[in-house]
C-alpha cells in the first residue's frame, strides 16, 4: 500500500496535477480535523491548511513555484469567490454596520500580524 503511495506521488510530482491534488487533499484533511476539534479557532481550515503544506513541501523538498503550477487553479478561483462575498455584505450591512468598531480592530490587528509575519518568515528564508 505504501508502495502504490510513493508511486502516486511520485507521478503527480512530476506534473501540475500535484499542486491542484495537494491542495484539495490538505485542505480537506484540514476540514476534518476542523469538525472533529468542535470547530474551535486554532483549527481553522485555511490555517491548518497551509502550515500542512508548507511543512509537506519543505519536506518533501518541491519548490513553491513548482507547486503553484498546479494550486494556480485555486489561486484562479479565489477571485469569483471574494467578489461573492459582496453578496452577503450587501444583505446584512446594517449589522456590518453596527459591529464596525470590532470588525476594523480586528483588520487592524489581524493585517499587522499578517504583515509582521511574512516579514519575519521572509528574513529567515534569506
Amino acid at each position: 500500500m505504501t508502495e502504490r503511495i510513493f508511486e502516486l506521488w511520485a507521478y503527480l510530482s512530476a506534473t501540475p496535477l500535484m499542486g491542484l491534488s495537494l491542495t484539495l487533499l490538505v485542505y480537506l484533511g484540514a476540514v476534518e480535523i476542523h469538525r472533529r476539534s468542535g470547530g474551535h479557532s486554532l483549527c481553522n481550515p485555511v490555517l491548518v491548511a497551509v502550515a500542512l503544506l508548507i511543512t509537506i513541501l519543505t519536506l518533501t523538498g518541491v519548490s513553491y513555484s513548482r507547486y503553484f503550477e498546479g494550486a494556480q487553479f485555486v489561486h484562479f478561483l479565489l477571485g469569483p469567490a471574494t467578489v461573492a462575498l459582496a453578496l452577503p455584505l450587501y444583505t446584512h450591512f446594517r449589522r456590518v454596520q453596527a459591529l464596525a468598531l470590532p470588525v476594523g480592530v480586528s483588520l487592524v490587528f489581524g493585517s499587522s500580524m499578517a504583515i509582521t509575519l511574512a516579514m519575519v518568515a521572509y528574513r529567515d528564508w534569506e
